[in-house]
C-alpha cells in the first residue's frame, strides 16, 4: 500500500505505474483517492478549529464563574455543547472516509523498480542468466510421477481416497529424498547466516491482507470454518506478520530468517496434463527466506537471495536460469521479482522452482513494521525468496539425476541425510 501523501503529491507517477501493469481499470482510483483525502484533511483542520475555539470557550467559562457571571458561563456552555455534537458528527464522517480511503488505496499497485521489464504476463518475462549446462540424456526419462511409483515411492491413488484430487503420499526412499533436500536447505540457510524458524501453520485474516493482496488470498487460501484463520500458503506470510505493530532498534537491522512449513494452496482453476503428478498440489513443504532491511539495503539483499537458491540448485547438480517477471506478472505488493527455473531433461525446457521477491514498504505498511531511528520511525523493507519447495525441487533432482536403468543418482550434499545412500534404486 502506497503512502497517501505520496499519491497526494505523485498523481501522474501513480497512473502511469497503473498502466505499466495493465490495470487501467484501476486508473480512477487515484483521482478518488486524492479526492477523499481532501476531504479528510478538511475534516481535520475543521475539527482542530474546533477544538481550539472550544478550548478558548472553556477558558472564558472558567473566568466567567470566578467572577460569578453564571448566565454568560451557561451560554457558553451551551456553544461548547454544540461544538462538541460537530466534532462527534466529524469523527464520524472521518472514520467512514478513512475506511474508504483504506479499501481503495489496497488496490493500487506498489511503485515497481525503474528496472522491471514491461509486458502484460509472464509470457512476457525476460531470461537474465543460465547457470549449469542443461542436459538429455540419450535415453528416455519418463514422467515424473511414474519415475517414483516404479521405485514404490508414490501413492496418489490411496490420497485420493483419503483427500481428493492434489493430494499424495511419499513413501520410502523418495520421502526420504524430499525431506533430504528440505533439510539440507534448512542447513544451507543457517550456514548463509540466517535463523531458522518454525512458524505457525494458521494466521488471522488482518495479517493475511497485511501481506497479500484480497485476490491473491481468494484464489490461494484455505479458511478455517468458524474461525479467523486460514492456512498459510508460504511461511513468507507468518514470519512477516510475526512483526505487525512492532518496532524494531535500527541496529537490528537486518533480520535475515529462514523458516520451514507446510504450504497449503486452492489452485483454482484447470490445469494441464503435465501437472497431473506432483506439480501443482494443494499440498506441498517449503524452506523460505525473509529479510527485513532498511529501504536503501533492499537491492543488494534481493540479489544477495535470489544468488543463493541458483547456488543451492547446483548443488544439487540441477541446472537452473534465472527469469525477470515484467511488470504485468508482478503481484500488485512486489517492486521487483524474479523466478529461479529449473532444467527438466525430460521435457527439454525450464520450470519454475522458486521465485525471489522484494515488496518495499508495502507490507510494512500495511502491518505498521517500523524502526526506530534518531529520526523518528520509518517503516522498513521486507522482502522473501523460495529457497526450495517440494515437490517441485524434488521433480527436479529425479529428472537431472534418473538413470537409464531407473534408478536416480543421489547429490553427494544429500547422501549424508539419507544415511549415506548414493543411489535410490527398485527393490
Amino acid at each position: 500500500m502506497l503512502d497517501i501523501k505520496f499519491v497526494r503529491e505523485n498523481v501522474d507517477k501513480v497512473k502511469e505505474n497503473i498502466k505499466k501493469k495493465f490495470q487501467d481499470e484501476k486508473l480512477p482510483l487515484v483521482d478518488e483517492v486524492v479526492e477523499i483525502d481532501k476531504k479528510i484533511r478538511d475534516l481535520k483542520l475543521k475539527g482542530d478549529n474546533l477544538r481550539q475555539e472550544r478550548n478558548s470557550k472553556s477558558n472564558e467559562i472558567g473566568l466567567l464563574m470566578r467572577n460569578k457571571k453564571i448566565e454568560d458561563a451557561n451560554k457558553l456552555k451551551e456553544d461548547v455543547k454544540k461544538i462538541n455534537d460537530i466534532l462527534i458528527d466529524i469523527e464520524k464522517e472521518e472514520t467512514i472516509l478513512q475506511e474508504q480511503i483504506k479499501e481503495k488505496m489496497i488496490i493500487i499497485p506498489q511503485m515497481i523498480d525503474e528496472s522491471v521489464p514491461i509486458g502484460k504476463d509472464d509470457s512476457e518475462n525476460v531470461e537474465i542468466e543460465k547457470f549449469g549446462k542443461p542436459v538429455v540424456p540419450d535415453y528416455e526419462i519418463p514422467y515424473h510421477a511414474d519415475i517414483c511409483e516404479n521405485l514404490n515411492g508414490l501413492d496418489k491413488d490411496s490420497a485420493g481416497r483419503t483427500s481428493g484430487n492434489g493430494f499424495y503420499y511419499l513413501i520410502g526412499d523418495i520421502a526420504r529424498l524430499h525431506e533430504a533436500m528440505i533439510s539440507y536447505a534448512r542447513d544451507f540457510m543457517i550456514d548463509k547466516g540466517f535463523t531458522y524458524c518454525i512458524p505457525p501453520f494458521m494466521i488471522r485474516s488482518d495479517v493475511v491482507t497485511g501481506v497479500m493482496s484480497f485476490k491473491e488470498m481468494e484464489n490461494m487460501m484455505y479458511k478455517i470454518e468458524n474461525e479467523d484463520l486460514y492456512l498459510i500458503g508460504t511461511s513468507e506470510h507468518s514470519m512477516i506478520g510475526r512483526f505487525k505493530n512492532q518496532i524494531i532498534k535500527e541496529e537490528d537491522l537486518p533480520i535475515a530468517m529462514t523458516s520451514y512449513s507446510p504450504c497449503f494452496r486452492k489452485e483454482v482453476g484447470a490445469h494441464g496434463l503435465e501437472e497431473r503428478g506432483l506439480y501443482r498440489v494443494h499440498q506441498f513443504e517449503k524452506q523460505e527466506m525473509i529479510v527485513l532491511c532498511k529501504e536503501e539495503d533492499a537491492m543488494d539483499w534481493y540479489n544477495k537471495m535470489w544468488s543463493y537458491t541458483v547456488e543451492f540448485f547446483r548443488n544439487l547438480d540441477v541446472p537452473v536460469r534465472t527469469l525477470e517477471c515484467c511488470s504485468g506478472d508482478l503481484a500488485d505488493l512486489k517492486v521487483k521479482s524474479c523466478d529461479v527455473e529449473a532444467w527438466s531433461p525430460r521435457q527439454q525446457k525450464y520450470f519454475e522452482v522458486g521465485s525471489c521477491s522484494t515488496l518495499g514498504d508495502a507490507q510494512a505498511r500495511r502491518l505498521s513494521i517500523r524502526m526506530k531511528t534518531e529520526q523518528g520511525n520509518k517503516l522498513v523493507a521486507t522482502l522473501n525468496n523460495t529457497v526450495v519447495a517440494s515437490p517441485r525441487g524434488l521433480i527436479a533432482v529425479i529428472e537431472n539425476n534418473y538413470q537409464e536403468d531407473g534408478s536416480i543418482l543421489i547429490p553427494k550434499v544429500l547422501q549424508p541425510y539419507m544415511g549415506g545412500k548414493e543411489k535410490i534404486e527398485k527393490k
